[in-house]
């Protein structure tokens, strides 16, 4: 049975189980099936991805407190966030992946981790 790669459609030569010809078609065909298909899911992935970078730069050690004021001069657009954790005790937690902030009183915000 003559096998051909799912990227450029030559023959597979080697293991029985093989998809592609080369690591460069192997690479090429995963960077087309998993790229954003629009502008705006490439946009919000990167105010996400800038998001968490903000937070993991302010909470290097897993617990932190920081400003409104300075989220927002480093760029931290509150509107995007993965998921939302409520508490017991009616607190709201937004995270980015595993780095989360819970909103305090005079515009402060602690800042979390979640361990995994």
């Amino acid at each position: 049975m003559n096998k051909t790669c799912l990227e450029c459609s030559d023959k597979i030569v080697g293991r029985e189980d093989k998809k592609f010809c080369s690591d460069g078609c192997r690479n090429s065909y995963n960077n087309k099936i998993n790229k954003d298909s629009t502008n705006f899911m490439r946009n919000v992935n990167n105010k996400l991805r800038k998001n968490y970078r903000i937070l993991s730069a302010l909470n290097a050690d897993g617990k932190s407190k920081t400003t409104r004021a300075k989220l927002l001069s480093k760029g931290f657009d509150f509107e995007f966030f993965t998921n939302i954790l409520n508490t017991k005790t009616g607190n709201s937690y937004y995270f980015l992946y595993d780095q989360g902030y819970l909103a305090l009183e005079n515009d402060y915000f602690m800042l979390v981790k979640k361990d995994i």
